[in-house]
């Protein structure tokens, strides 16, 4: 089945549970009006039906490759990458100082998640630019600014993120490239990083590399790393293309999926670079950018879940298999077990779009007003978006080739590549374990105050339902309690002791957001409350295995010898 842009499905979202309107009121995004929300969603829409899902399996079934030390991309993306910055949608967020058009990352998420549902391997060399723009903004000289944004937003030239070192995977201090100066304000980077997307291109005349190295003077850890610009081609002042950089690809890595996105082994041989912030302080300005590519990544999650959900959809509708409640030779979506899958899916994906929404909501009310209850909204959201919408992209994308059968199993049908896409997101941008983490250790520093504002926020939207949905308001409310009491006992919990308990806790506060999601839908759609009760009653149930789990503490798991996993 082809792609269908789910934008009814986001301006449902944007108008009715996430609140997107009061992101539109203030002066900073005053240019965001309903109008100007829904030309861009149909427009990108446009695209993402039409131009982007079409390359999908091309680029599944004809990879990246490495010819002569250069990147040859997939046939047809050429096209599709041109039409994304022909179109702006590159700049979509980035400051209109240097040529974006300052819209609200709410609108770009969105965006997002139709472009990731159409062909995720093509999406993410945007993405990357984008975080490499946010960086930048809030990190880079002046002279950096004017040189690199302007073309990084009009899509001429990509940005990458180098962080990982064969030694140096989430323990990013033990990287080893080092950053020597010159003499001249430039330095010499030289070193190996992996797994680096679309770390080189035919589709840009420039790809901008934002390595993390250490300076001679650097200490041990994250806390003696600097950031550095090196560009693939080095420009003069006027951003004319020079001398070829000493770096190169060494190879590309064989994957399980999106085999349409190179992701490179980067070799730097004293390559010239250029500071990025201060020195030493490149985690803070590396976290500007992964912080924006970690909600990014929630959003393709999501998309390729919704395509994953289309697929098995259009399948079980046009699939004939033995004889169901409602005929003798019907559709297989009319077998219970199906149509639970299906419907599953479909809540699933429901309540994932609207947690990462609500997040940029947030994020874009703490850029209009400065408001520190916003700006710890938003970072208290921003993992869970992450980690739940990329995992429920890997449910929904099981689900789907389960919906298939036999036929799932096989390549010729589509089913498998949304799983074997999807699969890389839970690990993308710091892992679902350090989402987790980070929820309850740096997130609940405030000793929980974010999260109870958002289980208050919850009780009363129940509350407000009581009148019109009591069943499920009630349930939603019990629920969001049950959260308020695993809350507080978490926050009393010894750092180890959150962390082994912290995946179940994050993944039962987002069955609880998720379920308060469905409620609003319910209430401002009535032919919504099917969908609702599906969440409600038999997804939402599981936050009270969740959050037993979620006070069990570390003793139990340290208890368990390598010798007895290994029995």
């Amino acid at each position: 089945m082809p792609y269908r842009a789910p934008v009814k499905d986001l301006r449902f979202i944007l108008d009715h549970v996430v609140d997107f309107a009061q992101v539109a009121r203030t002066p900073r995004f005053a240019e965001a009006t309903p109008d100007m929300a829904d030309a861009i969603l149909l427009e990108a829409g446009r695209i993402a039906t039409d131009i982007l899902a079409p390359l999908n399996r091309s680029g599944d079934k004809h990879p990246a490759r490495l010819e002569n030390g250069a990147v040859v991309s997939s046939p047809g993306f050429a096209d599709g990458y041109r039409a994304l910055a022909e179109g702006g949608w590159v700049g979509m967020a980035a400051s209109p100082d240097h040529g974006g058009m300052g819209l609200p990352i709410s609108l770009a998420l969105a965006v997002d998640d139709m472009m990731s549902g159409a062909c995720l391997a093509l999406q993410l060399k945007p993405l990357l630019s984008k975080g490499q723009i946010e960086a930048l903004e809030h990190h880079a000289s002046d002279e950096i600014k004017a040189l690199y944004l302007p073309r990084l937003t009009s899509g001429e030239w990509s940005g990458t993120m180098n962080l990982t070192e064969p030694q140096a995977g989430s323990d990013v201090g033990a990287l080893r490239t080092r950053a020597d100066p010159l003499g001249d304000g430039t330095y010499a980077i030289t070193g190996q990083k992996i797994f680096i997307t679309w770390g080189d291109s035919d589709l840009v005349s420039n790809v901008c590399h934002l390595v993390l190295a250490r300076l001679p003077d650097g200490g041990e850890g994250t806390k003696g790393i600097s950031l550095f610009m090196v560009p693939k081609f080095i420009p003069d002042a006027d951003g004319n293309l020079g001398d070829r950089n000493s770096l190169r690809v060494v190879s590309l890595e064989h994957k399980l999926g999106i085999h349409g996105s190179p992701t490179c082994v980067m070799q730097f041989d004293r390559a010239k670079g250029l500071l990025v912030g201060a020195p030493h302080k490149g985690m803070a300005a590396m976290f500007t950018m992964m912080n924006n590519a970690r909600l990014s990544v929630a959003a393709q999650g999501v998309g390729v879940a919704e395509a994953a959900l289309q697929h098995a959809l259009a399948y079980a509708a046009d699939r004939r298999q033995g004889a169901t409640p409602l005929g003798r030779d019907g559709a297989i979506i009319d077998h219970a077990d199906v149509r639970r899958m299906l419907a599953l899916m479909r809540a699933e994906v429901f309540a994932a779009r609207s947690i990462a929404l609500s997040c940029a909501v947030a994020i874009d009310m703490a850029t209009a007003t400065g408001s520190p209850d916003w700006q710890a909204r938003a970072a208290f959201l921003t993992p869970i978006a992450k980690a739940h919408g990329t995992d429920i992209g890997c449910e929904v994308s099981h689900l789907g080739v389960q919906i298939h059968g036999g036929m799932g199993f096989i390549e010729e049908t589509g089913a498998a590549q949304f799983s074997r896409d999807a699969r890389i997101t839970p690990i993308y941008e710091g892992t679902n374990g350090i989402q987790a983490m980070d929820l309850v250790g740096r997130k609940m520093q405030d000793n929980g105050d974010a999260a109870f504002r958002l289980i208050d926020e919850v009780q009363r939207s129940t509350e407000g339902a009581r009148a019109t949905l009591p069943d499920l308001a009630g349930d939603v409310w019990q629920a969001s309690e049950a959260l308020r009491e695993a809350t507080e006992a978490m926050v009393a919990l010894p750092l180890n002791d959150r962390f082994a308990g912290a995946v179940p806790y994050l993944r039962a506060f987002a069955r609880v957001l998720g379920a308060d999601a469905h409620l609003k839908a319910a209430l401002a759609d009535p032919a919504r409350q099917p969908l609702a009760r599906v969440m409600i009653r038999r997804i939402l149930p599981e936050h009270a295995a969740l959050l037993a789990q979620s006070r069990e503490g570390a003793d139990g798991l340290y208890a368990i010898s390598p010798e007895d996993l290994a029995a």
